[in-house]
């Protein structure tokens, strides 16, 4: 058995932190002695490890404690999608790196462009396919015909910010090629709407469940749904890191959550946020 003072020295957590963790149940020593000195065996320090390996992927207290405390959970799984999450963000930074690099050399040309032009004219068409006429008209009487909106995208396309979007539409698709083909075989127009609004009525769905355990059977279904019909919407293999990254904002952007609300209901993004993140964070949606 190690004492807390020395699980602290083990590890580099400190003793104020294990006592925390004690506290809110996430780590709770193996056993307290009759002096009330917290005690811990191997196989306590073994589930620290596991723990302080989520709070390096930057998971937070509660979702953590959720992972440990559920018995079905597939560890790996949710492991193997952090490590994906992350070699794609390591490839962005290992893109910057060489520009500074190249900045060092003398060489200022910053290019952070994710899609080139070319690229991105491509896909213009491709998306413009899949748009009917009505569609097409509400952007021609905007900016004056197609091409003049094609040039306004491109144009705008260059700015860092957008970019950083495209950056971040990689990451859910996996790489550049399946936002392309995503693009190029989305939904006509007709479906498309018709996948939105399944998309509403399940939201509805949610929030009409407000307050109901969000591990529960029904509201698990209801996710499954939402995930199924998101791979169908945005043609994504893997819907998870998209709604993860929704449920993130939906519980930390507040203009967004009071829009979400305007619709659903007061506290609605907040729980369908909660939700989601319930359902990616265990196995049984398998």
């Amino acid at each position: 058995m190690k004492t807390v003072k020395e699980v602290s020295k083990l590890t580099g957590i400190s003793v104020r932190t294990l006592h925390y963790y004690d506290e809110i149940g996430l780590f709770k020593p193996t056993e307290i002695s009759e002096a009330g000195y917290r005690l811990y065996d191997d196989k306590a320090i073994e589930k620290l490890g596991q723990i302080l390996v989520f709070r390096e992927l930057d998971l937070p207290l509660a979702d953590i404690k959720l992972i440990m405390e559920n018995p079905d959970l597939d560890r790996n799984s949710v492991l193997a999608k952090q490590r994906k999450m992350l070699c794609l963000k390591q490839q962005r930074i290992e893109r910057i790196i060489a520009i500074l690099d190249n900045m060092l050399r003398g060489d200022y040309n910053m290019d952070f462009t994710v899609f080139d032009e070319t690229e991105l004219r491509t896909m213009f068409s491709d998306m413009l396919q899949n748009m009917n006429e009505s569609q097409k008209q509400i952007f021609i009487d905007h900016y004056g015909s197609i091409e003049a909106w094609e040039e306004h995208m491109i144009e705008g396309a260059s700015d860092e910010q957008i970019q950083r979007n495209y950056s971040k539409v990689v990451e859910w698709y996996g790489d550049k090629d399946s936002v392309k083909e995503a693009v190029k075989s989305s939904p006509k127009s007709e479906v498309f709407t018709a996948f939105q609004n399944r998309m509403d009525s399940i939201q509805k769905k949610l929030a009409d469940k407000k307050g109901t355990d969000v591990n529960s059977f029904e509201i698990r279904q209801l996710i499954g749904e939402y995930d199924f019909v998101a791979k169908q919407l945005y043609q994504v293999k893997d819907a998870g890191p998209l709604l993860m990254d929704i449920a993130k904002e939906y519980q930390k952007n507040v203009e967004l959550a009071k829009g979400v609300d305007s619709v659903y209901g007061q506290g609605a993004a907040q729980y369908i946020g909660e939700a989601i993140e319930a359902f990616y964070h265990s196995s049984d949606k398998k």
